[in-house]
């Protein structure tokens, strides 16, 4: 165990699967294959993996299409793959995910397997960004699509765990990456060994029994910012972290809102059809009487300026106000 950055914490998981399996193969695109520790260590996949296990970055085309085929290739002819896309790129390869990565397991009978990773860099609600550079919430997007486990870490443990576990799944794993967005957690202790967080089983990061607050990153660190002062207002918050949307863990929600009878949901992604309105639906049909509430981003591109984006995104200020209505209820 030991303190180690996101990105470091996240890269040695990759390492140490494919150390342990030869067939593991990684394609980052236009990213970084190194890492760094806080003692200065650096991790180099390029160098202990050279290719054609790892494609230096003068062997791609910026082309994330590409990317994804590669996978997709390269997994139907027995080897597991993992591909990185930068800030938002990953939308573009949506074809072939949806068309093949995502089915061709069932076209083929169970015959070809899709042992595939697509770490998606998410985006970030952030001053000075703007437009496309801007828009989170993809990942409700992947979850649509029969055929694809979806991930979102929100803390340096996870972020391994969950990698590991992607890399790990015969099924393909959607590992959607919101740790610059999310600005939480930059270094914690993580074992050095490693090691798998579960996919499809949701943490509960605070006990409570007034009310049930439901978020995943990047919205985490907003909630833990709001949870001081909800407290400090005598209001006891149950904070359940999904971790998987996809398949999400549903009867730990569940549980969770039969326990305190009121939900909210946090989520930075658009308001209409976010993956937080299915959380809303799967906890309505299973609490009756449950109060429920969502807070989303508005149906709008995210603006540049500083005032503009800090009244749109559901912050800390804004977890705290809906909290102290719902409880008034």
């Amino acid at each position: 165990m030991s303190k180690k950055p996101y990105g470091y914490a996240v890269l040695e998981g990759v390492a140490q699967e494919m150390r342990d399996n030869p067939k593991l193969c990684v394609n980052f695109g236009q990213g970084d294959y190194t890492a760094t520790s806080l003692t200065g260590n650096i991790l180099n996949l390029n160098k202990e993996f050279p290719f054609p296990r790892t494609l230096p970055r003068h062997m791609n085309a910026i082309d994330e299409g590409w990317y994804a085929g590669w996978c997709n290739g390269m997994s139907a002819a027995g080897f597991s793959t993992l591909a990185r896309f930068p800030n938002m790129a990953g939308l573009i390869a949506t074809e072939y995910v949806y068309n093949n990565i995502a089915k061709l397991h069932y076209m083929s009978g169970g015959s070809i397997m899709q042992n595939v990773t697509l770490w998606m860099d998410g985006s970030n609600r952030r001053v000075g960004q703007a437009g496309q550079h801007t828009e989170t919430g993809q990942e409700s997007i992947y979850a649509f699509m029969a055929g694809l486990k979806v991930v979102c870490p929100s803390t340096v443990y996870d972020a391994k765990g969950l990698m590991i576990a992607a890399l790990r799944d015969p099924d393909p794993v959607i590992y959607y990456d919101y740790s610059r967005a999310a600005g939480g957690e930059s270094a914690a202790d993580v074992p050095d060994e490693a090691y798998e967080v579960p996919i499809g089983k949701a943490i509960v990061r605070q006990e409570g029994k007034d009310i049930t607050i439901i978020a995943w990153a990047p919205t985490t660190v907003e909630v833990m910012n709001a949870l001081p002062a909800l407290a400090k207002a005598g209001i006891s918050v149950e904070f359940v972290d999904p971790r998987t949307i996809k398949p999400l863990d549903t009867e730990t929600l569940v549980a969770s809102v039969k326990k305190t009878g009121r939900c909210l949901v946090v989520d930075q992604s658009s308001y209409t059809n976010s993956f937080s309105s299915h959380v809303i639906s799967e906890v309505a049909q299973n609490c009756r009487g449950a109060l429920v509430k969502k807070i989303c981003f508005p149906d709008a591109p995210g603006p540049g300026a500083r005032e503009m984006i800090t009244w749109m995104t559901p912050d800390a200020p804004k977890i705290i106000d809906a909290v102290k209505q719902m409880v008034k209820l």
